[in-house]
C-alpha cells in the first residue's frame, strides 16, 4: 500500500505538525511560502522582466509582446496552477537547479507562442538570486500584509475590546509574584495592547526591498551586451514596478538587511504575546479567570474536574518555537561570506514555517482569549483579604504632612503581620493628619485604591 497517495495518511505522516495537525489553521500563509508559492513567485518574476526588456526598455533584437501575449504570460502566475509547479519540478530533476528549471519551464511556455525569438531573453543577464531575491520580497509582503497583519489586527481588535468591557473591575496587581498595589483587569489588557500596538505601526511600515543587477551587483554583463542602457534606471523602474523598494547597492544578494527588520519585529510581537500568555495562565490559576466549559472537551485524562488553559499553553509554545527560528532568520540572513554563499538559500525556504508557528501562537491565544470568564467574586475576595495594600498610600499621605517616619511606622504595622480592615482604620484614627485626610483614607478600601486606570 502506497501511503503518499492517501491524503489522510500522508498528514498523519508529515514531518511537521503545520502541515499535519496544524494544516487547517496556516493555510493561508501556502499561497505565499509553500513550494508551488515559491515557483509561482518565481514565475512572475521572470514574466515580467521578460516583458519589461522587450515592451518597456525595447532591446534591439528583440520585439515587443502584444497585448494577447503579455496576458498569456501572466496567467502563467495569476491562474497559477500546482501542475506548473510540477512542470517545473520535474524539469529540475534533470538540472539540479530550481531557478534554471523555471527558465526551462518560460522557454516551452514562448514556443507555445509561437515566439522562439523571445527565448534569449527569458532570464537575461539575471543572475538566479536577481530571481530569487525578488520573489521572496513579493512573498513576504503578501505573507505579512495578507496573513499576519490582519491576524494581528484581529487580536488587537479582541484585546480593546476585553479592555473596554472589563475596565471598571478592580484586580489585585502581583509584583515579585507578592500583592501590590491594585489595578483594573482593563487596564491590563490595555497595557497589552499598547505594547502590541506600537508593534504593528513598526510591521505597517516596513520596506521590502529587492535588486536585479546581475552577478555581483553591478550590471557585469548587461552593459557588454548593452551599453547604451542606462541599467541603473532600468533596474530602479522594474523593481519598483513589482511594488517593492529599489536596492542600489548589493553584492551577488541583496543583503536582507529588511528581512531581519521583518523578523526582529515579529519576535518581539510573540514575546509581548508570551508574556501575555503567561499573565493569563496566571490569572487562571489564582482563579481570577474561569474559562468556558465546552460540550465534549476533556481537561485531565485522569482528573475529570479539570479545565486545562491549553489554549494559552499552545500559544506559548507555538510562539516559542517561532522566534527560535525568526532569531536565526535574523541573524543569519544578513551574513554571506564575500560577495556570496548559499547558505541563505536553504535557510530562506524556512521562513513559512517561522510565521506559521507565530500564526498558530496567534490563533491559539485568541481562541483562549475567546473562552475566558471574569470571576469577580474572586477578585473582590483577594482585595478585601489585602488590607496592607493600603500602607502604601497612608504612609504616602503621612509624607506630604511633613511625618518624617512615615515608611517605618507602616512597615512596622504590616510587615509579616495579619491586617485587616479594622487595624488599619485604627491606625489612621491615631495618626495626627488633618480631618480631610483622615477622612479620605478612612473611606478608603483595596478596590476603591486603583488611582487612574479607568481613565488610563
Amino acid at each position: 500500500m502506497d501511503l503518499a497517495l492517501t491524503p489522510y495518511l500522508s498528514m498523519i505522516n508529515s514531518l511537521s505538525p503545520l502541515d499535519g495537525r496544524y494544516g487547517s489553521k496556516v493555510d493561508e500563509l501556502r499561497r505565499f511560502f509553500s513550494e508551488a508559492g515559491l515557483i509561482r513567485s518565481r514565475i512572475a518574476v521572470e514574466v515580467e522582466w521578460l516583458i519589461f526588456l522587450c515592451n518597456s526598455l525595447k532591446l534591439e533584437g528583440s520585439a515587443p509582446l502584444n497585448e494577447k501575449e503579455v496576458a498569456a504570460l501572466r496567467r502563467l502566475y495569476v491562474e497559477f496552477k500546482d501542475d506548473f509547479a510540477d512542470d517545473v519540478k520535474k524539469i529540475e530533476k534533470t538540472t539540479n537547479h530550481d531557478v534554471k528549471a523555471v527558465e526551462y519551464f518560460l522557454q516551452e511556455a514562448v514556443k507555445v507562442l509561437k515566439r522562439d525569438d523571445l527565448i534569449p531573453f527569458i532570464h537575461f543577464a539575471c543572475t538566479s538570486e536577481d530571481i530569487n531575491n525578488l520573489s521572496y520580497a513579493q512573498m513576504l509582503k503578501g505573507g505579512v500584509q495578507k496573513v499576519m497583519l490582519p491576524a494581528l489586527k484581529e487580536l488587537l481588535d479582541q484585546i480593546k475590546e476585553l479592555a473596554e468591557e472589563m475596565k471598571g473591575i478592580p484586580m489585585m496587581s502581583h509584583t515579585h509574584g507578592q500583592p501590590a498595589s491594585p489595578t483594573t483587569v482593563g487596564k491590563e489588557f490595555k497595557n497589552v495592547g499598547a505594547r502590541l500596538y506600537r508593534q504593528l505601526e513598526g510591521l505597517t511600515n516596513l520596506e521590502f526591498l529587492g535588486k536585479i543587477n546581475g552577478a555581483t551587483g553591478n550590471f557585469n554583463a548587461h552593459c557588454v551586451a548593452y551599453p547604451n542602457v542606462d541599467w541603473v534606471k532600468a533596474s530602479r523602474e522594474f523593481v519598483e514596478g513589482l511594488g517593492l523598494t529599489w536596492q542600489r547597492y548589493t553584492t551577488q544578494i541583496e543583503p536582507h538587511d529588511y528581512q531581519a527588520e521583518i523578523y526582529d519585529l515579529l519576535r518581539r510581537i510573540n514575546v509581548i504575546l508570551i508574556d501575555f500568555d503567561r499573565d493569563m495562565w496566571s490569572y487562571i490559576s489564582k482563579g481570577y479567570f474561569k474559562q468556558k466549559l465546552i460540550d465534549g472537551e476533556v481537561g485531565s485524562s485522569t482528573m475529570p474536574h479539570k479545565v486545562n488553559p491549553i489554549d494559552f499553553e499552545n500559544s506559548e509554545g507555538n510562539l516559542g518555537l517561532a522566534n527560535a527560528l525568526l532569531g536565526h532568520l535574523a541573524a543569519k540572513l544578513p551574513i554571506s561570506r564575500l560577495q556570496r554563499d548559499l547558505t541563505d538559500s536553504t535557510v530562506q525556504r524556512n521562513i513559512g514555517v517561522a510565521f506559521g508557528y507565530t500564526l498558530l501562537g496567534l490563533r491559539s491565544l485568541q481562541k483562549g482569549l475567546g473562552k475566558i470568564k471574569v470571576n469577580e467574586e474572586r477578585m473582590a475576595a483577594d482585595l478585601e483579604a489585602n488590607w496592607a495594600l493600603l500602607a502604601e498610600p497612608i504612609q504616602t499621605v503621612m509624607r506630604r504632612y511633613g511625618i518624617t517616619d512615615a515608611y517605618e511606622q507602616l512597615k512596622k504595622l504590616t510587615r509579616g503581620a495579619e491586617i485587616n480592615k479594622e487595624s488599619i482604620q485604627a491606625f489612621v484614627q491615631e495618626l495626627d493628619l488633618p480631618d480631610d485626610a483622615k477622612k479620605r483614607l478612612l473611606e478608603l478600601t483595596p478596590a476603591d485604591y486603583i488611582g487612574l486606570a479607568n481613565q488610563l
